[in-house]
């Protein structure tokens, strides 16, 4: 009876420490290796040195999005930047083995895929079957500027951004949304008050510091590191894109303040105008892009966008700005051949040069050119009958993106310095007297045009 006990013990005691073990070996791969990253392989890569974790979180998110019919493409600027530099390559063999993890291997924390609203309908099964496969997430959600408008300032929230987390790496989706103006958007990253702010390193994720503007790309469907994946077709032109993409909402709420204190002027007159100057800058916007010449909404039109988010009916013209550095000669006969013929042309390439296009009936199109000094930037004015010359002083700025009038388009990002420069401080009550040599709040005499030069720098037509 005694022997039998003491087998049973011993029996007892081996199934204890085989339970203990198989508890320390599930507990290690289980929990401390997502902690620290080591719960994949390292066979990926490891002729290198590099770390596979990156690259199996990629390829389970994918497996997670195609098993839900979810088209997604690469936006990660890192790898795209990598997969740049063998364009050629990737493209020629896209199905070619690879021999080591190149792209995804590299020490990251995250990995940045877009996603097009409209291709999905946020079905709640993907973030089932994403916690089954051992994914964290967390989706942000914000307001929808596309429903805002003058007569209602929409509060309904849209998704904006989902981040997976698996052990140590993260996806970061950020979701793009079409605009009337024919382009893609996504917005910011902004956390809600209860939000995990240790989730994930936030502030090191590319996208979602601000709005952003893009051309709806052309996917390039290729192998990287045996992963099949979309990438946008020239990955150099994206990620010269994105470094200008920043985008600027018009500001709805400040506007119908504007208009409780000026009501806005529904003539039969202003109505018609409006339709004009909208109709001259889409036909501008169209002629200088096929140029490929940059420009801006400029003075009253910027204005107008600024603080009442339209054009103002009484300006009669349409005002852009282009830096003189992206000046070019065909610009003249390409605005004459879509139908807009030159009134006059002041100034020259090398000092205060100003085009003027006759739009329809009495609608104009002024063209400024900017010029960069080392602490502001200057665009200059002629008077034609005595040959005045006038500069007009802004202080530094760069450019991002906005819609207005259903139209692309860029304006000052540092707006309200800018206005101001030009219209003072007191840019907030209309003025319908204008006189362009003597009201601009930064305007100062530039001497006169040597009378020998006139027939280059004062033509009228």
């Amino acid at each position: 009876m005694q022997k039998i006990n003491r087998n049973v013990v011993l029996a007892l005691l081996s199934l204890t420490s085989l339970v203990f073990l198989l508890f320390q070996l599930c507990y290690y791969k289980f929990y401390l290796s997502q902690k620290n990253g080591a719960a994949f392989s390292k066979a990926r890569g490891s002729q290198s040195g590099q770390d596979s974790t990156g690259w199996h979180v990629v390829r389970k998110f994918l497996g997670l999005i195609s098993s839900h019919n979810i088209p997604v493409y690469l936006i990660d600027p890192l790898i795209l930047g990598l997969v740049n530099k063998d364009i050629e390559q990737i493209r020629s063999s896209p199905d070619g083995p690879s021999p080591e993890c190149k792209y995804f291997c590299a020490p990251r924390d995250f990995t940045t895929f877009a996603l097009l609203d409209k291709t999905w309908k946020h079905d709640v099964g993907l973030f089932r079957t994403a916690e089954k496969m051992g994914f964290q997430w967390l989706k942000i959600i914000n307001k929808d500027p596309r429903l805002d408008g003058m007569d209602d300032l929409s509060g309904m929230e849209i998704p904006l951004h989902y981040i997976f987390k698996l052990a140590s790496h993260a996806i970061h989706l950020v979701v793009f949304y079409e605009r009337s103006g024919n382009f893609l958007w996504h917005g910011p990253l902004r956390l809600k008050q209860h939000m995990d702010r240790k989730f994930v390193p936030f502030r090191k994720l590319h996208f979602g510091r601000y709005p952003g503007a893009y051309e709806k790309p052309e996917l390039l469907l290729v192998s990287i590191d045996d992963l099949k994946v979309q990438i946008p077709k020239n990955p150099s032109s994206f990620l010269e894109e994105m470094s200008h993409s920043r985008f600027l909402e018009c500001r709805y709420r400040e506007a119908r303040a504007f208009f409780q204190l000026y009501p806005d002027d529904a003539s039969l007159d202003a109505v018609e105008f409006r339709k004009k100057a909208k109709s001259l800058l889409h036909l501008a916007a169209l002629t200088l892009n096929n140029l490929g010449v940059k420009f801006w909404l400029s003075s009253g039109t910027c204005l107008g966008w600024f603080r009442q988010c339209n054009v103002i009916p009484h300006s009669k013209d349409v005002d852009l700005g282009i830096f003189i550095r992206d000046y070019k000669a065909d610009i003249i006969p390409a605005f004459q051949k879509a139908g807009l013929p030159l009134k006059h042309k002041f100034g020259k390439v090398e000092d205060s040069l100003e085009l003027s296009f006759q739009g329809e009936d009495d609608v104009k199109l002024d063209i400024f050119f900017f010029y960069e000094e080392d602490d502001h930037i200057w665009n200059g004015g002629t008077q034609a009958k005595s040959g005045k010359k006038f500069k007009y002083l802004f202080p530094k700025f760069t450019l991002c993106w906005t819609e207005f009038v259903e139209l692309k388009v860029h304006v000052p990002c540092e707006t309200l310095q800018y206005v101001e420069a030009n219209y003072g401080p007191e840019w907030k009550v209309p003025v319908k007297t204008w006189d362009w040599k003597s009201s601009p709040f930064n305007v100062q005499d530039n001497g006169i045009w040597p009378i020998d030069e006139w027939d280059n720098v004062i033509q009228i037509y």
